[in-house]
């Protein structure tokens, strides 16, 4: 028969508890693991589409989304402009007045080697017109007008916005009143 010696436990439980201790700190057995596989190629990039080829937005004009941007007023040599776009970047809208003959001219980003149409839709109405190329880099198209055109005050009274259409992506801008003082400055 077995008897419990109490001189006998005390020298065991130290080791007991080292043998505790290191079964603690084993790590469980593993699976190896799997062999590495190559990774999965990644994703072709979507086509990147220029503004000129962006599909058309549907529904009521007024509803589309408006073109980044914002107007600032300018004068030179020339005569006084309202420039359209965003900061640090080329203009994609500008009306201009050139003093000395007393012309509006307006231009907007786009490409076209030949004549093409140019449309101006307001919440009053719209006109066509004929836009030439004027070269240049980006290049523009523009229209000429008089300081008394009808459209010019449409724009300046449009509400909240007006549309470019022709030459490139349509363009809705804000009706500010940037437009509104150049207009006068020529008609003055």
């Amino acid at each position: 028969m077995l008897r419990f010696r109490p001189a006998t436990a005390l020298r065991l439980a130290p080791l007991a508890a080292l043998t505790l201790t290191l079964s603690c700190c084993v790590a469980p057995e593993r699976e190896p693991a799997p062999a590495a596989t190559a990774p999965a190629p990644a994703p072709a990039p979507a086509p990147v589409s220029s503004p000129t080829s962006a599909p058309k937005p549907t529904g009521e004009w007024t509803e589309w989304t408006a073109t980044p941007g914002q107007w600032i007023y300018r004068r030179d040599e020339r005569g006084t402009l309202a420039l359209f776009g965003e900061p640090n970047q080329d203009a994609l809208l500008t009306l201009r007045c050139e003093l000395p003959a007393r012309r509006m001219f307006l231009t907007r980003a786009g490409s076209a080697s030949a004549p093409t149409p140019l449309t101006i839709r307001t919440t009053s109405g719209l006109q066509g017109f004929t836009a030439q190329p004027t070269g240049g880099v980006p290049p523009y198209v523009g229209i000429a007008l008089s300081p008394t055109d009808m459209i010019l005050d449409r724009m300046i009274y449009s509400r909240g916005r007006f549309l470019v259409e022709g030459g490139g992506a349509p363009l809705i801008v804000p009706s500010w009143p940037e437009i509104a003082r150049v207009v006068e400055d020529c008609r003055a």
